[in-house]
Formats: structure tokens, sequence, C-alpha cells
């Protein structure tokens, strides 16, 4: 069977090529991928966020996105933030590994474009790497902004190279209304060591993109 890898990741076409890709690649994804990549997305995310919420929202709940195997949140924790953090992932696998770690009050299995299985109304909304290619376009913001409370803060990445293809300009703007304080910042995906591990990649950027529910 062929390693799982990123070029793998980024050719997925629908959620069950993505439940069997992960469920091959979660047991290796931090020591195979996350660490040989430098993978800092899931730093630069929580830092926005750290940064960005308010007092009031200190112990509110948190959703994280293709919340994969925890890294953002436990870049979260890394942070300070105690707040109760619940995961979402398409992927069994994943989220099994996600469990270990003991971040998490909530393990969802659901595919995010798609109505969600979620009673709770979040405070803050975080995603890294899931906004990306053969992942999740902007069809998935509606379903999110259905479970986010009034005032929360939402901070996702999307990979810099579907921005345009997949139309995001268009899916914000059609959101002027239900959204304020929108504003992105571009990032490196990995660190200095991806350009050994993966040189077709090294250099892939993302935006950390901002915003608050109206």
């Amino acid at each position: 069977m062929e390693k799982p890898d990123l070029s793998g990741a980024y050719a997925l076409n629908g959620p069950d090529d993505c439940r069997r890709l992960y469920a091959d690649w979660a047991g290796s994804y931090d020591a195979d991928f996350a660490a040989t990549m430098a993978y800092r997305l899931p730093c630069e995310v929580a830092a926005t966020y750290a940064r960005e919420r308010t007092a009031a929202m200190a112990e509110g709940d948190i959703l994280d996105v293709g919340a994969g195997t925890g890294l953002l949140a436990a870049a979260l924790r890394g942070l300070g933030i105690g707040a109760t953090i619940d995961a979402v992932d398409l992927s069994t696998a994943m989220l099994a590994q996600a469990g270990r770690k003991g971040l998490y009050r909530a393990l969802i299995e659901a595919d995010v474009t798609r109505p969600l299985p979620i009673a709770t109304r979040y405070a803050g909304i975080v995603s890294s790497g899931t906004f990306t290619h053969g992942h999740v376009g902007p069809e998935a913001l509606d379903r999110l902004l259905g479970v986010a409370r009034p005032g929360a803060l939402m901070v996702l990445s999307v990979n810099r190279a579907i921005w345009d293809a997949k139309g995001f300009d268009a899916a914000f703007a059609a959101l002027s209304g239900r959204i304020t304080d929108l504003a992105m910042d571009p990032v490196a995906i990995y660190g200095a060591d991806a350009r050994t591990a993966d040189p077709a990649h090294a250099e892939d950027t993302a935006l950390i993109v901002r915003f608050r529910v109206a």
C-alpha cells in the first residue's frame, strides 16, 4: 500500500476518499507529517485566536473544525486557553488519535458541509488545515455559522492556492450581513525543515481568516 502523504491528501475527491486516506495515516500523522514538515499552521491559528478573543469569551466553548489528531487544540492549551474544546472531523481514525490526548470534551464525527449534529452554540470556532485542496471549501461556512453564538470569534486557515479557485471572496461577501470585522493575514504553512522533507510543498502559504458572528 502506498504511504499516505500530502500530495495524496491534496488529491482527495469526496468524503469516502478522505476517510480512507486518514484511516491509513492517523497513527503516523503527527510523526510522519507534522514533525517532519515543521507544520506551523495550527500554532498560527491558535495565536490569532488567543490574540483576538475577548475577556467575555474566556470561558466560552470552542469548536475545533477538522480537528484531526488535535494539533490545534494542543496549541491552544499551550497558550493557556482553558476553555472547553469540542472536536469535529470526518475521520473516525483521526478523532481516535485526538481522543487519546485528553484535549476535548466531545469527539464529533461529521461532514461540516452538511447539517451538523451539534446542539452547543460556540463562543469560538477554529480550524487549521481543513479549508484546503481536496478537503473543504466555502460551502461549510454557513454550517459553522449555524453552531456559533452571536459575537463568536471564528479563526480559520484557508490554503492560499484555493482561495480564488473555490470562490472564497464571493462566499464571504455573501455573508456580509451575518459577520463583522473580517480580516486576514498570510502565513507560511511549514517551517524550514519542509524544504528537505517535501520541497514541492515547502513554500505553501495560507490565509488566517478571522471574523465575528453578528
